[in-house]
């Protein structure tokens, strides 16, 4: 069985946005909400998606699996979320990094199928990022401790699993767009983020 089909999506959706100052999730981008361009990475990617926490109402985009520790950050949607998951492999897309190649994350998975470790990240110009994750359901556990004793840094806790770091540089990735990587991973935390990867998609 490919690593693809043991494996299932979930776009982490229940940040503060305060920053933002407005759910982010619901934010549009390009004519379409951040949730919905999440959601669509994961199932190009070949997985079955669903949301883990939200503060707005996302159901009519896909199955809501709510956090069952509130404003525990990433870390408690991702709790949530090996709870419920079936797969043996969970991809975890953020909602404001809508940039991410769905070709970056059927390497992840398909690496952490060959190689077996709990924790699967990419790395950009030779720093680990935090996201998109790939984790082992198995792992639920072992991040559930972290978070029950209050340790709330998703990296830190990954780190507790061991990571394996998967250089994007050296691996064959695309993206629509053919741009350089480090465009993927530019966050939406801010109206001025937003505005920014909107005049870049204006501009193609």
């Amino acid at each position: 069985m490919s690593a693809l089909l043991s494996a299932e999506g979930f776009v982490l959706a229940g940040g503060q946005s305060s920053r933002m100052g407005r759910d982010k999730a619901l934010l549009e981008l390009a004519g379409k909400p951040l949730i919905f361009r999440a959601l669509n990475t994961l199932r190009s990617a070949g997985l079955l998606a669903k949301i883990a926490g939200a503060k707005a109402d996302l159901s009519p985009f896909s199955s809501v699996v709510p956090d069952e520790i509130t404003d525990a950050g990433p870390l408690g949607g991702i709790c949530s979320a090996l709870e419920v998951a079936e797969a043996d492999l969970i991809a975890f897309l953020p909602v404001d990094l809508p940039l991410i190649p769905a070709s970056l994350i059927r390497i992840l998975i398909e690496d952490a199928g060959l190689t077996g470790v709990a924790v699967t990240v990419p790395s950009l110009n030779g720093f680990a990022q935090t996201f998109p994750a790939v984790v082992r359901r198995e792992a639920s556990r072992v991040l559930r401790a972290e978070l029950e004793a209050g340790r709330l840094g998703v990296f830190a806790a990954f780190r507790s699993l061991g990571v394996r770091v998967v250089p994007v540089e050296f691996v064959p990735l695309s993206d629509e767009h053919g741009w350089p990587a480090y465009r993927w991973f530019w966050n939406v935390n801010t109206p001025e983020d937003l505005a920014r990867v909107e005049s870049a998609l204006s501009a193609g």
